[in-house]
């Protein structure tokens, strides 16, 4: 099983905070992080989606299909999101669109076996794969890498 962590691109300040948007700076980066992501994906990818208005900005720019998921809400837990996700059993890839941070808690989690306080840069992404020979890390990756 695969396992991408995105969070969120750069979003507005404000309340209340499930309505906040992506800023021109955010739209960009989910583009750039969504076309990336795109020529290394082969094959059929699911995606759980924040409720938040952020998130699913972030998500639309790879795809229209993302599934909007409580579990990986601004209220998450590390142990809530792998749940949703099937981590480390589930089949396939299962991206996650969520918030910090849940996500660097999650990234340590599903790598170590206890959630720690990592942390994961607007619009980044951790990908993590589970296998027969266990957990590795395929990518770490910043918008600004790009």
């Amino acid at each position: 099983m695969d396992l991408i962590l995105w969070r969120h691109a750069d979003a507005e300040d404000g309340v209340p905070d499930e309505a906040r948007r992506l800023t021109a700076k955010g739209r960009r980066q989910a583009q750039k992080m969504a076309t990336w992501l795109s020529e290394q994906l082969s094959g059929d990818c699911t995606v759980l989606v924040s409720p938040a208005v952020r998130t699913r900005e972030t998500a639309a720019a790879f795809t229209e299909n993302g599934v909007i998921e409580k579990a990986v809400s601004t209220a998450a837990t590390p142990q809530g999101v792998l749940k949703a996700a099937g981590w480390p059993d589930g089949k396939g890839t299962v991206m996650v669109v969520g918030h910090q941070p849940t996500l660097g808690a999650t990234a340590a989690l599903a790598l170590t076996g206890e959630a720690a306080a990592w942390s994961l840069k607007k619009g980044a992404i951790w990908w993590l794969a589970h296998d027969k020979d266990g957990v590795r890390v395929k990518a770490v990756i910043t918008p600004g890498i790009l």
